[in-house]
């Protein structure tokens, strides 16, 4: 599950990076008032920013749902880690060394 989450994360990524990068700046329509003649035909006369835009917002959805996704998997895996590698004491009340007394005297 987390690699599934991880690919489309990734790939998600890669497209939200193309679609800035392909977007234009608030000041690229001042060409086309000085006869540029490349004025935003394709997507219409309103141009491609409320499309992209749209694509963009949704892209940016999927990006923090994955994101969140994949926070909460490694957390969960972490705390199973961490509950397998903690050590069980078998006197209620004893505590366990940290090390052992044979490993003290040695230091010294």
């Amino acid at each position: 599950m987390y690699q599934f989450i991880l690919i489309i994360h990734v790939l998600t990524v890669a497209c939200l990076i193309v679609l800035v990068l392909v977007q234009q700046g608030k000041g690229a329509t001042v060409g086309a008032a000085f006869g540029s003649g490349a004025s935003q035909t394709v997507f219409g006369s309103r141009g491609s920013g409320s499309f992209l835009l749209k694509v963009t917002v949704g892209f940016a959805l999927v990006f923090f749902t994955t994101s969140i996704a994949l926070n909460y998997l490694a957390s969960r895996a972490a705390k199973q880690v961490q509950q397998m590698n903690m050590p069980v004491s078998t006197v209620p009340g004893q505590e366990i060394p940290a090390m052992p007394s044979s490993a003290k005297e040695d230091k010294k």
